[in-house]
């Protein structure tokens, strides 16, 4: 496992070297593993964009050349690039959960960069995530790369904080998206890549979305295409008519 020491047995860390035991380097490899991520409620977020992203005082913050030797991020870092920055958050200091006019609701998504993706788009539409048991960590370092920073504003909840309409996007199943009444509170379920939702996932309605060629779509480009969809509907809705049209309220 990386620790701080470099070849000529120096810390990498500048200034006050690491105490015995409490190697930054070390703690920095471990947050790679989820089990050390749930085990210290800890996260390590990469490059400066996503640092300065986040909303919350990290725990500690290696910059090159002011912290830490380059060697050292380059020997921690998961990037392909390694990063000038690297910094370890809580997880407690994430946004909590509350409800919002639109959830995506996450079935055992395992590629954490579909979860990622899909908090983002979240963020875009102002809408909620939920996550099942069995999904990626939104914290593991290729979904806070997908993110783009989003997982700070965006809050995550579990399976059971779905409320709303719940509405299953199915791949071959399920009325067309555009034809369902979307308004109001809607959570949209998202099964995983390759099994979908079970049928024992509790729905108010099915919706397909129609494509032409491909057999399917990716599931972060259905989130997108859903919120999408009610965000047409809903500001529909709340538009006043336009000069020289009639209201179709009574």
């Amino acid at each position: 496992m990386p620790g701080c020491a470099l070849p000529d047995g120096r810390c990498g860390r500048i200034g006050t070297p690491c105490r015995s035991g409490r190697c930054i380097a070390r703690t920095v490899h471990r947050l790679h593993d989820r089990r050390w991520r749930d085990k210290l409620g800890l996260f390590a977020v990469e490059g400066e964009d996503l640092v300065d992203a986040a909303a919350a005082k990290p725990v500690d913050v290696l910059r090159v050349g002011e912290d830490v030797e380059p060697r050292l991020l380059a020997d921690v870092a998961t990037a392909g690039h390694p990063p000038r920055v690297i910094a370890v958050y809580r997880r407690e200091d994430l946004p909590p959960w509350e409800e919002r006019p639109a959830t995506l609701a996450l079935w055992r998504l395992g590629d954490p960069g579909n979860v990622g993706t899909l908090i983002r788009t979240a963020d875009a539409f102002g809408a909620a995530v939920a996550l099942s048991p069995g999904c990626a960590d939104p914290t593991s370092p290729k979904a806070l790369r997908a993110s783009a920073g989003s997982i700070w504003r965006v809050p995550l909840g579990t399976w059971e904080d779905v409320g709303g309409t719940r509405v299953a996007l199915e791949a071959h199943a399920g009325r067309p998206l555009a034809s369902l009444d979307l308004r109001g509170r809607v959570a949209f379920l998202l099964g995983a890549e390759r099994e979908g939702l079970p049928p024992e996932a509790v729905r108010e309605l099915d919706a397909t979305i129609p494509i032409d060629g491909a057999e399917s779509l990716n599931v972060a480009a259905s989130g997108a295409i859903a919120l999408y969809e009610w965000r047409r509907q809903t500001q529909i809705e709340s538009s006043p008519p336009r000069h020289g049209e009639r209201s179709n309220q009574p």
